[in-house]
């Protein structure tokens, strides 16, 4: 079981949670602080297809931050958690995480503890880098990356370092997910993959099957069929994360 809702303290953020057993996390530029078996971990950044079990044991909950907005959360850039998981007590003080698991396990519903904590850390580090918005919207419009980083008054190689930092990857790999993520939410629709493969901006359909073979390590087939697991939807553009 799988549900989810979006936060209503944290902008862009979704919170969830899941009874586990297994799965796949699918790429989506996120990063999201996790609950697990009494614990407070992080996802980072994925660059493909990661096994869900690794945290989800158990009953999970998690809160899914908006890409690009987790590392100054977290007071860590995003590409040094780049397809990891780790607990919050590699990244902070143990002793404040011992606090903040208190926090946490104090709610009845760890979810709402999670948006407490990121709340209250966002106001306490002050606002994500604000060009980490202005990539996504570009990115999401179909812009290219070397327009992206004129119009933000960069060059193409600062950009792709303020990117690193902000979403683990450069703007064109983040581009490429956020594509991926708009045609898995076409093809959740039911439409035909060549109409999908128009629709997110690929040259064609053949192109489409490459991307999803080499981000989410399967086939449109396999995906839309259900091989790959019941889709968790989300309201954000970039799509669901992970396949169950």
């Amino acid at each position: 079981m799988y549900e989810e809702t979006p936060s209503a303290g944290i902008p862009g953020a979704v919170l969830w949670r899941t009874a586990g057993g297994g799965g796949v996390v699918l790429p989506d530029g996120c990063m999201d602080l996790l609950w697990a078996d009494g614990r407070l971990l992080v996802a980072g950044p994925d660059t493909g297809p990661h096994p869900a079990g690794e945290v989800q044991a158990g009953a999970v909950a998690g809160i899914r931050l908006a890409p690009g907005t987790a590392p100054a959360l977290l007071g860590v850039p995003a590409h040094a958690l780049r397809d990891l998981r780790v607990g919050l007590a590699d990244l902070w003080p143990a002793r404040e995480v011992r606090r903040l698991t208190g926090l946490v396990a104090g709610y009845a519903d760890p979810r709402a503890g999670l948006e407490a904590l990121a709340r209250t850390r966002a106001a306490d580090a002050g606002p994500p880098d604000p060009l980490a918005a202005e990539v996504v919207a570009g990115l999401r419009a179909g812009r290219a990356v070397a327009a992206i980083a004129a119009t933000a008054g960069l060059g193409e190689r600062q950009l792709h370092r303020r990117s690193l930092d902000a979403f683990g990857y450069g703007p064109r790999t983040l581009g490429r997910i956020l594509r991926l993520r708009r045609a898995l939410a076409l093809a959740d629709r039911g439409l035909p993959y060549a109409d999908v493969a128009y629709a997110a901006g690929y040259a064609d359909q053949a192109h489409l099957a490459r991307e999803v073979r080499a981000l989410a390590g399967t086939t449109l087939t396999a995906y839309a069929g259900g091989a790959a697991g019941a889709k968790r939807e989300t309201p954000q553009p970039s799509g669901s994360r992970t396949t169950a």
